[in-house]
C-alpha cells in the first residue's frame, strides 16, 4: 500500500504537468484518447512495459521504442512528455500517470468513471440506461463506463462508482437472501 501511495505521489505531478501543457494548447481531449490508447496498449503488451521499464536498457533504445510504437501522427506534446519521462527515468511510472491524466481529466470534464460488471457483455441500450442511472446518481454532467464480464455473478450488473456500489447481481440477491433465510 505505502508502494502505491508513493507512487501516487511521484505520477500525480507528472500527470498535472501534462494537463497543464493540454489545457494551454487546447488539447486535453486529444491526449485524453492518445493517453487511452497507450494505457490500453500498455495493458495489453506485459512485453513493453517489462521493456520500458527495465534499467538496463539504454535511454536511447527506450526513445527509440516509443518513437516506433507512437508513429509519425503521433501528438508532439505527447512524444515530448514520454521523451522527458525517459530522461528523467519516470518512465516506469507510464501507466500510473496516464491513470492521473484521465483522473485529471474526468474532474475537468465533470465526468463519473463507472465500473460495471455483468455476466454477459451489455448492449448499447443497456449502457446508456447504466449511464442514465449513474447520472441521475452523481449528478455528474457525463459518464465513462469501464466494462468488465464477469460470468459468476450469473445475471444482472454491478455498479461501482466511487466507493458507491450497487449489487444488482442474481450473486448478490442469492447472497442476500441466504443471509436474511439464516438469520
Amino acid at each position: 500500500m505505502a508502494s502505491n501511495v508513493a507512487t501516487a505521489s511521484v505520477a500525480q505531478p507528472y500527470a498535472q504537468a501534462l494537463m497543464s501543457v493540454a489545457q494551454a494548447n487546447n488539447l486535453t481531449e486529444e491526449l485524453g484518447t492518445d493517453v487511452r490508447s497507450l494505457l490500453g496498449l500498455l495493458s495489453e503488451n506485459d512485453e513493453l512495459s517489462t521493456f520500458l521499464g527495465n534499467p538496463f536498457i539504454t535511454v536511447e533504445d527506450k526513445k527509440a521504442v516509443i518513437n516506433r510504437v507512437l508513429g509519425d501522427g503521433a501528438n508532439a506534446y505527447l512524444r515530448n512528455f514520454l521523451m522527458l519521462l525517459v530522461d528523467r527515468r519516470r518512465i516506469i511510472l507510464l501507466a500510473d500517470i496516464c491513470q492521473e491524466y484521465l483522473a485529471l481529466l474526468r474532474q475537468l470534464t465533470q465526468t463519473a468513471l463507472a465500473e460495471v460488471t455483468s455476466a454477459v457483455p451489455l448492449t448499447e441500450e443497456q449502457q446508456q440506461t447504466v449511464k442514465e442511472k449513474v447520472k441521475a446518481m452523481t449528478g455528474a454532467v457525463n459518464v465513462e463506463l469501464e466494462t468488465k464480464i464477469d460470468s459468476d455473478i450469473i445475471g444482472g450488473v454491478i455498479i461501482k462508482v466511487g466507493s458507491q456500489v450497487i449489487d444488482a447481481s442474481l450473486r448478490g440477491q442469492l447472497r442476500r437472501l441466504s443471509l436474511r433465510l439464516s438469520s
